[in-house]
This record gives structure tokens, sequence and C-alpha cells, in this order.
């Protein structure tokens, strides 16, 4: 079938352009019975429009006020004359109250001025809106801007002050679109075209009827077809309100960030959703700044505001440009930030509002779908057709053989009415609107099951897109390990210790020396100690930079002390590309003193002497070097991540114009910290080993450290495993990357942009379908060029949690394989679901057909047809789309790209199932009456009910039979899916309320005893016919021989 798909319908799941998605659209055409119910997930192309031309002219009013910024501060710094330097000071001296009278727009001037506040909402918002230097100069800078909202720069917010700013100055969130309501869903449930027609129908039925045949007979056929209408919507719009609130919680959790502030004096963790005005936030790599807001101190600050201004320049902030803007980027180094506006008086919030209104893209599935649907839906439309052609020119023909042709009853109106009506429910039958739908069904059950496995889909495409993974780039730290690091062995002056604490070092080192290790451990970090109300010492910042400031502690340092009496004068925080922290800080003597920590060999080139056990520095000879990097590799083959701390006195003291120097360090230790690797790491590897999985570690440790920690987690084990170093790949060739990649398992001391290479080739010339981790800033290209990027929730940054598809709440690479594992689930069950609803597709679709070109009748009414719609719509997507995984999917190769959506296996069973139920059906309608030996008048009646009963109960039994497409057990697990034992449960009890109790209006008679049983064990044969099937071998493509999406037909006792 999917050889008649058109083209349009063949999407990558990855950044499809606009027209792509419009040509798509284009070729489903008119053949769609619901656009608001098919389409109400999808993207709005106009609304995007409507968005992205909002977002245009924000981004331009932001980018002006940037740029008279900038022009001003160049003019000031190139202002030389005596005259403006009068006219600014003159313009100084005004007093700052000048212009500034309170504005209180909300009502709330009382409550204000009790809580201390001198400065109104809206002035305040506009300070950083409009880059508004000038006023914050006559508010006496920052200070005087904290001192009118009652704040203080060093102890941040009073807790109890939390409602009063909230309710004041507005809380931190933004205005979205809101939910719609289960009557809305039950309002597009309605808007199905051929339902509509049905209705107008049935309306048009109650009034002949009841012309013709009275009260109440009149009225049963049309108000039978009005109520199967209203249960199929109902249903219809439970299911679709469920999925919204699904999608609901997801988007919450997406949009959950933490943020750093001091509050009460304390340094903690807060939620972006708390954050006040006032708040003083520190901002460190890769944040998301939470709200509008003033530079008040730091170091080398340089922010991306390419999603406000569209431009991709860094900008660097300082105290001559403080401004900082909410939805920004910290691209480079830390500092701290006073809030002046949260939420909707932000340009940020008013672009969240835009971004709402424009909807997600369609998954490549649900595209696919759409051709799937398209094609079926043409060819039921024509055997539609054919049926009413055939019915109605019998009618005709009998008509004019009886001589009636010119005698009209309103009679014969109702006849071709019910044909019309039979013909319009075939269409309902055949055209699968189902099939997408049930991808989103499918992908929202999934990413509700895996938010309470730690993984957290940003897109539903990477739900569906992670079942066909082929490789997986991890990184190490944090993700194969447990990122719980201590320091547990260092070097220093020529001696190995590894006790971790001072006794040893004090007996072999003097005071000076160890007081230079204290200084380089507690002033080179970006982390904190902090004391929490209850006094209790912790440590805030990365893993790595806590094990070294605890190892400080235990060496009886004081990292506040040490602080106080040394101030920093500059700092380069550490980054992935220059992988080294650098500070200059100004010591008490007055001496200035650069320190410099990072990874082992790179820090060991930068050094040309070292420390001695007296404190006195002496040359690094290349014997010295070698047993340096001896004690390295050591330390590395245990599985130690190694760091080396270096230092440097600067002669000539420091300048503004002072760089942080990059060679002549003296060495003072080389630090190993532990991180033990997580334990059910070795069995996730070796689950995706088993299901055709790579996997590679990425990380920037030293190589004998990956390689050891490899070995370990089962990464590394044959002899054909390559190790590479990052600086070895970079020098290679394409083609000759091309010919290593397959071997590569480990890639030490790699830079993101060798991640990114890796993953590019692997995708483009390999034709891999690649999973990336990443946590930090620099490994967005790499998380963007990925088809699956994964952050980390713990470690990642927020610019790689927005990079990313999957964010992985617990850093946990066993979790990394449960999204695998569920991925392919979607993939199967969707297949399962369609599988079914083709089988009820092609036998409803023929019975009807043949049986009106035979015997000038059909044998399933509209009602019964719209029953039979709704158990292989609504009721069959949640039974087979919603089933959970199982272990076996980890023991398959992946589907292939290029593999075909419904294969060979699926075509067998339908077929096969197709052939049976048409047979028995067909039979039964031309042969029934003699067959079952029913003479009573009512014969026919009991005929055609009998064929509808078996005809159901085939359905019930063919989708339990498509739990499984090749296994024979089909009955494995299915009382712990109680979701598939419900709807098959609740399909038996209707189907029996319908045939016993509501005959008069879904046009059956009940049945005996005999008959009921009959019906069930017919319907119970489809099951061992699926077992003769299953036996049948199918043939595969040769280009196809790694995988079509199921395992090889098991033989002997493996059969079951």
């Amino acid at each position: 079938m999917e050889n008649f798909i058109p083209p349009e319908f063949d999407l990558h799941h990855k950044d499809s352009s606009e027209e792509a998605r419009k040509r798509w659209r284009d070729a489903v055409g008119k053949l769609v019975k619901n656009r608001r119910r098919r389409f109400r997930y999808s993207a709005v192309p106009e609304k995007r429009l409507e968005a992205k031309e909002q977002m245009r002219r924000l981004r331009d009013n932001i980018r002006v006020g940037f740029v008279a910024l900038t022009a001003a501060l160049k003019f000031i710094e190139a202002g030389k004359g005596k005259k403006n330097r009068s006219e600014d000071d003159r313009c100084s001296s005004e007093p700052p109250e000048q212009d500034m009278e309170m504005d209180f727009p909300n009502g709330f001037q009382d409550q204000e001025s009790l809580a201390g506040f001198r400065i109104g909402p809206d002035k305040l918002s506009t300070i950083v809106a409009s880059y508004d230097f000038r006023t914050l100069t006559r508010l006496k800078g920052v200070e005087g801007l904290a001192d009118r909202l009652n704040v203080s720069i060093d102890e941040g917010v009073n807790s109890i002050d939390v409602p009063i700013r909230q309710n004041i100055f507005g809380p931190n969130v933004y205005t979205e679109k809101p939910s719609k309501s289960f009557w809305l869903f039950l309002w597009d449930a309605l808007h199905d075209v051929t339902l509509i027609i049905l209705m107008v129908c049935a309306v048009v039925s109650v009034g002949v009827g009841l012309a013709t045949e009275g009260w109440p007979k009149g009225m049963y056929d049309g108000l039978g077809i009005l109520v199967s209408i209203l249960l199929v919507v109902t249903v219809t719009a439970v299911s679709d309100y469920k999925q919204s609130l699904q999608f609901k919680d997801l988007d919450k959790e997406k949009k959950k960030i933490s943020i750093q502030v001091i509050r009460d004096g304390f340094r903690q963790k807060i939620s972006i959703y708390d954050l006040v005005v006032g708040d003083v936030v520190h901002l460190s790599i890769g944040d998301q700044v939470p709200g509008d807001g003033i530079f008040l101190s730091g170091h080398n600050l340089s922010i991306d505001q390419s999603c406000l201004t569209g431009e991709s320049v860094p900008i660097d902030i300082h105290e001559k440009r403080p401004f900082l803007l909410a939805g920004t980027k910290v691209q480079d180094g830390s500092a701290k930030m006073l809030v002046t506006a949260v939420g909707m008086r932000t340009e940020w919030g008013k672009l969240m509002e835009t971004l709402s209104e424009g909807g997600e893209d369609e998954t490549p599935l649900q595209v696919k779908l759409n051709g799937v649907a398209t094609v079926i839906g043409k060819i039921g439309l024509v055997f539609a057709g054919l049926t009413f052609l055939v019915l109605s020119v019998r009618f005709l023909v009998e008509k004019g053989l009886r001589h009636e042709f010119t005698k009209w009853y309103s009679s014969d109106a109702l006849t071709l009415l019910n044909y019309f009506a039979t013909a319009v429910t075939i269409i309902v039958v055949a055209v699968p609107e189902g099939l997408p739908l049930a991808v989103t069904l499918s992908l929202a059950f999934a990413m509700k099951k895996l938010m309470s496995e730690h993984a957290l889909v940003r897109h539903l495409s990477a739900c569906e897109t992670m079942g066909s993974v082929t490789c997986i780039c991890t990184d190490k730290t944090g993700t194969l390990t447990t990122n719980h690091m201590v320091v547990n062995k260092t070097w220093i002056c020529g001696k190995i210790d590894a006790t971790g604490g001072s006794d040893a070092l004090d007996s072999s080192i003097s005071q000076h020396v160890l007081n230079i290790l204290l200084q380089a451990i507690f002033n080179n970090t970006g982390s904190e100690v902090v004391k929490n109300k209850d006094g209790k010492i912790s440590i805030l910042g990365t893993p790595t930079e806590s094990a070294i400031l605890e190892y400080g502690l235990r060496l009886g340092g004081d990292f506040d002390e040490q602080r106080s009496v040394c101030k920093l004068l500059k700092v380069e925080p550490f980054n992935s590309e220059r992988k080294r922290m650098s500070v200059l800080a100004a010591l008490p003597d007055g001496k200035v003193r650069a320190f410099c920590k990072g990874a082992s060999e790179i820090i060991l080139k930068m050094c040309d002497k070292s420390i001695n056990a007296n404190g006195e520095s002496v040359p690094l000879s290349d014997e010295h070097v070698r047993d340096v990097l001896d004690v390295i590799n050591a330390f590395a083959c245990e599985a130690l991540r190694t760091l080396c701390l270096a230092f440097k006195d600067i002669d000539d003291g420091f300048h503004e114009t002072s760089s942080i120097p990059d060679h002549s360090y003296t060495l003072i230790a080389v630090v190993g910290i532990k991180d033990p690797v997580r334990p059910e790491v070795k069995d996730a590897v070796r689950t995706c080993q088993d299901a055709g999985i790579t996997v590679r570690m990425i990380t920037g440790d030293n190589i004998n450290t990956a390689k050891a920690i490899a070995k370990e987690c089962g990464i590394l084990k044959d002899d054909d495993d390559l190790a590479i170093e990052g600086p070895v790949f970079r020098r290679l060739s394409p083609n000759e990357m091309k010919s290593a990649i397959p071997r590569i398992k480990v890639m030490a001391r790699s830079s993101p942009t060798d991640k990114h290479v890796l993953v590019k080739i692997s995708r483009s010339m390999l034709d891999d379908v690649v999973a990336v981790t990443g946590d930090g800033t620099n490994d967005a290209p790499a998380l963007h060029e990925a088809d699956i990027g994964l952050a980390m929730g713990i470690a990642g940054s927020e610019v790689a949690k927005e990079s990313a598809d999957v964010i992985v709440m617990d850093d946990n690479f066993s979790t990394i394989v449960t999204v695998a594992k569920w991925g392919r689930s979607v993939y199967i069950n969707i297949q399962k679901f369609v599988q079914f609803q083709l089988t009820v597709n092609i036998v409803a679709l023929m019975i009807n057909f043949i049986s009106a070109c035979v015997s000038g009748s059909a044998p399933l009414t509209a009602v019964q047809l719209l029953w039979v719609n709704l158990i292989m719509d609504t009721l069959g997507a949640l039974a087979l789309a919603t089933e959970p995984p199982h272990d076996g999917l980890m023991k398959r190769l992946p589907v292939k790209k290029t593999a075909s959506f419904i294969t060979m296996t699926m075509w067998r069973n339908i077929i096969g199932q197709s052939i049976y139920q048409l047979s028995i059906l067909l039979v039964l309608n031309f042969l029934g009456k003699q067959l079952l030996r029913i003479r009573a008048s009512n014969a026919t009646a009991v005929v055609n009910t009998f064929i509808f009963n078996t005809f159901v109960f085939c359905q019930v039994f063919n989708e339990i039979n498509s739990r499984d497409m090749e296994k024979i057990n089909v009955f494995k697990g299915i009382l712990g899916n109680w979701i598939f034992t419900g709807i098959i449960a609740s399909t038996v009890v209707f189907q029996v309320i319908m045939v016993e109790f509501l005959g008069t209006f879904a046009g059956t008679v009940p049945l005996s005893w005999q008959l009921w049983l009959l019906s069930v064990l017919l319907g119970a044969f489809s099951i061992p016919v699926a077992v003769v099937l299953k036996c049948i071998p199918v043939k595969r493509k040769a280009d196809d021989a790694q995988h079509d999406g199921y395992d090889l037909l098991p033989t002997g006792p493996q059969l079951a």
C-alpha cells in the first residue's frame, strides 16, 4: 500500500520545511471527515505566521533599544570635551526623584507604601525593556534601585515579603491559551462531515417514518442513528479530552526550571515560578535569565540574545551595559543580577504568549498514516458510491419490472434514504480517521508513562524516532557514573596521598605549600560553600568543583576566610573548549597571583616549574614531567578523573587590560577524583547491544580514565573496539572518519565540536539514527544535529534542555534505554492497530458491497456500522495503542528508516483474517437460513442479526490476535493491561445489550443461546486461523536483512 502513498507524505522527522508540511496537507485534500479533530494538535500555519510576525515586531523593538544603548555608550566613551563632562555632572546632580513620580496602575498605592517600595511596577519594567541607562543613573545605580525595592543586595528578599511582591509586581507566569473544556471536544467531534450527513438522513428518516408508519414505530430507524452518533461522539470526546489533560501535564513539566537566588541571607534553589521582583539571582553558563534585571557583579558574562533580537553574536554584560532580558541565555561567565520585572511585564512574556499559538508539528508517522488514511478513504469512497449505485439501480429495476415506475410512495423514499445512509456509513467505516490519531494517543500514553520513568519527552516525534535509534553517543560523568564525586588520591610535592585528609599532608609538606594549595582550591572555583538556616554546611556547584572544595575543607581550609582575604580581579570560567578555569587574585600582601586548574595534560603543558615540600618552585625537568604523566596515567587507569592545580605569581601587578597568563605556571598538585559507575549501567549497555544499538562514550576525560570506565560498563569489549582522543579524531578526513566511526566506542578529551562532527558523519555518511546526550551550553549544536537529543535534567544547562528532544530527569543511562524501549513499543503498537483496523475496513467494505451487488440489500445497517466504527476506531486505538512495552522489544534489531511501515507480516495477517471473516459472513448471508435451519417469519432479520453478531465477535477476537503479530501466545500479559481487558469486556457487554434490548433502534432481533454460542465460536475460531497464518513464512527483502520490525518466527518450545 505504501507504494500508492504520494511522496508528499514522506516527511523527515527533524527540521522539515513549512513548504513540505503544506504539501502533505494539500495532498490530504477534502478527504478528511473531521479536520478540526484530526489536526487538533497540529500547528496551524496561519497562527504560526501571525506569531512569527508578532515576534518579528517585538524583536525589532528590542533591537532598536539595544542599538540605541550601544550608540549612546560609544558616544559617552568618545566624548572628550569639557562641555560634555560638565553637562554630565549637571545631569547627575539633578534630584533623583525628578520624573520619578510613583505610578500605581493596579491601585495598590497604600499597600506599596506600607511594603516600603518607592517605585511602581510599570516604571520599573521600562528601565530594562527600554535600556534606560539615564534613569538608572539618576536612581543612583543598582544600589539605589535596590533601596527603592526595599531589598538588600547581600541578604536578598525576605521570604515573608514574597506574596506582597507577587501581588504588586506580578507573578512570574505567562499568559497561556486557555484549556479546552470537554464540551469543546464534544463540539469538535460533531464536526465530522459524514456524521453530519447521517444526522440529516436520520432527521429526514424520522420525518418520513412518522408520516408513513406513525408514532412511535416511524421514528425508530432515525432515532437509532442519532443515538449511535451521540455514542460515537461522546466516546471520542472523552478519549480526546483525556489526551489533552495528559499533554497539559507534560507541558507543565517542560516549563519547570530551578534557579538559585539569595533569600533571607542564604543561597537557595527555587522554582522559576516563585521568582519575584527584588530577588538576587545567581547566573552561570547555560542558565536562562529568569526575568528582566540589572547586573550586580560577575565575571566575563556573555549573553546570547538571539531568542529575542535574532542576533547571533553574544553580548558582553558589565557595569556600563547592565541590562539583562528574560529568556536570554548565559553563553559564558557568571554573575549576580537584581530582578526588576517578571512574567507578562517582560518582553519574553509577550513572546511566550505568541509562541503558544504556534502548535506542534506532526510526527513522520502521523503524516505517513494520514497518507494511508487518504488512500483507503479514496477506495472506500469508490466502494460506497458503487454500493449506493448498485442498490439504487436494483431497486429501480425491480420497481420497473413490477410496472410501478410511475408510482412512488413515501416508503420508496425511505428505502432510498436508507440506502444512502448505508453508503455514507460505509464512508464512515472506510475512511480510517483513527489512524493518525492513534499515533497521538499512543505517543501521549507513552509520554505520560515515561514521566514516571524519569524521562520528559519535549517533542512528540522523539518518542517514535527513539524506536529506530541505532547508536547512542553518551557522556560519561553523571550518565554512566553516579556523579557523586570525591577526591580519592592526590599527588603533591612528589608524594601520593590516598587518605584524602590533612594528617598525611601535614607531615610531608610545609605550611606554605598547604596555604598555596588552599588558595588554589577556594579561589579558583565557580562553586560556593554556604550555610543554611540550621548552620549546616553545603556546597553549591558542579560535582567536580564540589569534590575539590570538600577536599579543601577536609584539609582544614575555610572558604569564607580565603575569599575575604583574597580579592578576585579576573575570572575565566571553565568551559568544554578550554578545559580549564583560571583566575587572577590579589593576595593580602599586595601580590597578584594567577591560579589555573583543569585537564591534567593541558595544565601540565602550561607548567615549567613545580613546588617542592619546602614551598620552593623548582624547574620541571623532562624526567619530572614523565614522572607526573606516569602518576596521571596510574590514576586514570584506576578510573579516577585527573585534574592539575597550578599557580603563577604576577610580577608586574594587575592592569585592566591584563589577561590571565597561559604559560610558565608552577604545578601544585594532581588530583584524582573517584566517580563510581552506576550499578545498573552494565546491564543497560548490554540491553542496548542485544537490541542492535551501538553505545559510544564521549568524554572530556583522560583516555585511560575513559577506557577504564568503558571496560567497567561493557562498552569496550573486543580488541577491534577503538578508543580515540578528540584531537586525533579531528585530524582525520571525512572518509577516514567514515571508516573509523563504526569501530569507535570511546572518544576521550573530546570537544563539543568533535561530538557534533561525529553525529553529523554518522547520520549523513553511515545512515545511522543517532541519539546523543549533552549537558553543557556547547553541546547544543550536537543535540540539535542528532536524530534524538537527550539533555540531562540534573546536570544539564537550560540551553542544552531547550535544544533537546528528551530530558533525562535522573541523568541515568538506564532511563535512556527505557525511552528506546517505549519508542519501539509505540511503533509496534501503531502497527498492531493498523493491522486490526485495515482488516475491519476490508471486511466491512466487501461484505456490504458484495451483498448489495448479489442480493440487493446490505446485511449491516447504518447503526450497526457506526458501532463497528466505534469498536475499530476510538476503542481499538485505546486497546492496542496503549499496550505497555515488554523486554522482548529490546531483543530485536532497530527498524530501518527505509523499512515499510505496513510490513509483509502485517499483510499476511490482514489478508488471511479478511478471507476467513468474509468467507463465513458471505456464506451466512447467502445460505444462512438453510444452514441455520431458520424458517420463522423473521428469518431474514435473525440471519442479519447473526451476521452482525458474528462480525463483531470476529473483531473482538481479532483484536486479541493483534496483540502480537508474530508470537502465537497472544494471551501473555493480557490481564496486566486493564485498559485492553476493560475495552474487550465493555464491547462484549454492549454488544449483548444492543442485540437483546436495543433491537428496535439497532435493527436487530434477540438471538437464542445456541446462536449466541455459535457467534462466539465463529469469532473465536479466528485465533486458530491466526496460529496457522503465523506459521506461514514471510519472504523478506534482500536489502532488509537487518530487520523489518519483527523477530523471525521461533521454533520448537519457544513457539508459544
